[in-house]
């Protein structure tokens, strides 16, 4: 094994009801004998934390979101010779606003650092959460890097300053990549790796063989994302309208909350629910743990979501890692995770009819339904392990402390 890290990882508002992920690849890096110290911008809502996990995550989670005025004055004393002001004044308003924001976090991370002498920071994440570790750096600490999850326009204001100042980054699909290329040119670190999501292929396995929908039989679907209309969850609802009204009969469980807790998109949800009169057919579960997650997973005949926008998509791998045959949308990133035929099937985002025509495929089709489910869960094994991430920052941290070969 390589000499042992000490690395700080931030995740902002962690544990949120998606950070499985993130947990995993902290474990994987503790695993491999490196020293971990986890930081976040503030806790997810009280509605969003779900995980057997989340109360020992939130334990060890250093939370830098409350704005301390001495340390930010600090802070601001220690950037100004640093150029932050000409930095402000390009950038422009946005990007003043937030950088007030997070001087006072920015401080409060350098002091841990240097307290646990911690030589490395990595970001997931290129939102306000990468401007702390960009200040914290100009204001003397450690080296930091940081991981594109999605478009840039997600992410704010600063981009140039953010990616000017990391010493590298990771990126989730060859999309964003280029993306970033064009959208950044000149302010990219030198090394860029892409390296996607990935699950842990070793628990999120079948324990009996997956079983297609027998004739007589509901068609029992899942799907798994926050409730945001951007997911498509309503897409599908209408598609299981659909299918009832054509004589297929289908009951589907959707997990995942709102960004409020259950006060936002979700009321939306429940009303659609009960204008397709739905009721005994669509339940929305909340939030729930990764073990329930699963349980659902092996239990149903296929997973479905018909995100509008999704990077990757780690809910797409989880259930392939399962198993069963998935049905994403050719939006984002999803085809360099799924090959539609091969590994999943694949529908055109907002189209609940072709939605509806693609499960019925499946439903009426138990052996295209196998091989694509075993297909899936190969695919995941070879390229979508949460372990190749941890192994990823460790071979890049690792590079940065070699002396640098002068040819």
């Amino acid at each position: 094994m390589s000499h042992p890290l000490s690395i700080g990882y931030i995740v902002p508002q962690f544990p949120g009801q998606t950070h499985i992920f993130f947990w995993r690849e902290l474990q994987a890096l503790e695993a491999m004998g490196h020293r971990v110290s986890i930081f976040s911008t503030r806790p997810p809502p009280p509605g969003l934390i779900a995980h057997a996990w989340s109360d020992d995550a939130i334990a060890r989670t250093v939370y830098l979101g409350q704005i301390r005025t001495l340390a930010a004055f600090r802070a601001l004393a220690g950037l100004l010779s640093k150029g932050l002001l000409g930095d402000m004044l390009r950038e422009g308003h946005g990007f003043s606003k937030d950088v007030l924001i997070t001087l006072s976090a920015a401080w409060i991370l350098k002091r841990h650092c240097d307290q646990n002498r911690l030589t490395h920071v990595h970001v997931h994440s290129c939102g306000r959460a990468a401007l702390v570790a960009a200040l914290c750096k100009m204001l003397g600490g450690p080296d930091y890097s940081i991981t594109l999850h999605g478009p840039l326009s997600d992410y704010g204001p600063g981009q140039r300053i953010k990616w000017n100042h990391a010493r590298f980054a990771t990126i989730i699909t060859q999309k964003l990549v280029d993306e970033a290329q064009t959208t950044l040119a000149g302010h990219l670190p030198d090394r860029i790796v892409i390296r996607p999501m990935g699950v842990d292929t070793d628990v999120l396995k079948r324990t009996s063989p997956y079983r297609p929908v027998e004739r007589g039989e509901p068609m029992r679907l899942f799907s798994c994302g926050r409730l945001n209309v951007v997911k498509g969850h309503q897409d599908v609802m209408r598609a299981v309208r659909q299918l009832l009204d054509a004589g297929v009969d289908v009951r589907l469980d959707i997990a995942g909350e709102d960004d409020e807790g259950g006060k936002g998109y979700r009321l939306e949800l429940e009303t659609l629910l009960k204008d397709l009169h739905l009721q005994d057919h669509v339940r929305l579960l909340g939030a729930i743990d990764a073990g329930t997650v699963q349980e659902h997973l092996l239990t149903a005949h296929a997973f479905v979501l018909a995100s509008w926008h999704e990077p990757l998509g780690v809910a797409y791998m989880e259930a392939m890692s399962c198993g069963i045959p998935t049905i994403g949308t050719d939006a984002g990133g999803v085809r360099e995770l799924i090959s539609d035929g091969v590994t999943g099937l694949l529908v055109a985002p907002n189209n609940p009819g072709f939605l509806a025509d693609t499960i019925r495929r499946l439903a009426n089709d138990p052996e295209l339904a196998m091989r694509l489910g075993k297909a899936g869960r190969a695919h995941v094994v070879a390229n979508f392990r949460s372990q190749l991430g941890a192994e990823t920052l460790v071979k890049e941290i690792t590079r940065l402390a070699r002396p640098q070969s002068t040819g």
